[in-house]
């Protein structure tokens, strides 16, 4: 039987790999049976149990890349983030039942990012089909815009990777734009349709539930660059 969202956000505080921001104006954080953890500058020892390399993926909705890079590298760790519990669920889930100690999942607003992480704690990051705000003055709301990436620069290894996979050539063009006008940013490469490529990574070739959807409806794009 298929469950509902309420039932969904009470599995998750069951879940051993899932933490929760319940409230946007303390920096606090909920794991198993509610209770509070401490997890800033602390995620590889008190969750992973290890030194490995974190990975964030932002905006990770049902988490498929998530998990499928939990898969494809057990010697990485990777947290998804995204403020929709309903959707975390599907990820946690799977990942807890196919025993990836390396995956987890953080529920909260990724305006507040910064606060659950250190400097130099996470190696690399993916954003996977954000939303793009197309309305031109929402663009500040983008993952990719400076704002967000001074966010990211307070935890993030210095030539720590940023990868974004999109569909919206708006995104596109604005990131490429704001790559090249910040001090400090560097573009590694851009594809304006990687489905066309016959060399894609591994990475490049997981697909989303939303990519399942959209992939022949529009070509997909994917920059990568550091920051």
């Amino acid at each position: 039987m298929a469950l509902n969202k309420l039932q969904k956000f009470a599995e998750n505080s069951l879940l051993p790999n899932v933490y929760e921001n319940p409230n946007a104006r303390e920096p606090s954080l909920i794991g198993i049976n509610g209770e509070e953890v401490q997890l800033k500058g602390k995620w590889h020892e008190n969750h992973f149990k290890n030194q490995n390399p974190i990975t964030l993926e932002l905006a990770c909705g049902r988490g498929e890349y998530t998990v499928a890079l939990g898969r494809m590298y057990p010697n990485r760790n990777f947290i998804g983030v995204d403020i929709k519990g309903a959707r975390i669920w599907q990820g946690a889930k799977t990942a807890d039942t196919e025993g990836l100690k390396n995956v987890a999942f953080l529920r909260t607003q990724i305006e507040l990012i910064a606060l659950f992480f250190a400097e130099n704690e996470i190696d690399e990051i993916w954003i996977t089909f954000p939303d793009p705000f197309l309305n031109e003055n929402q663009s500040n709301r983008r993952l990719t815009a400076p704002w967000f990436l001074n966010k990211y620069r307070l935890f993030l290894k210095k030539n720590g990777i940023i990868h974004l996979k999109t569909d919206s050539p708006v995104l596109s063009r604005f990131t490429i734009k704001t790559i090249e006008n910040t001090e400090g940013a560097t573009l590694i490469s851009s594809d304006d349709n990687i489905h066309a490529n016959p060399n894609l990574t591994d990475e490049l070739c997981i697909n989303t539930y939303y990519e399942n959807k959209n992939i022949a409806k529009s070509s997909i794009k994917y920059i990568r660059f550091t920051i």
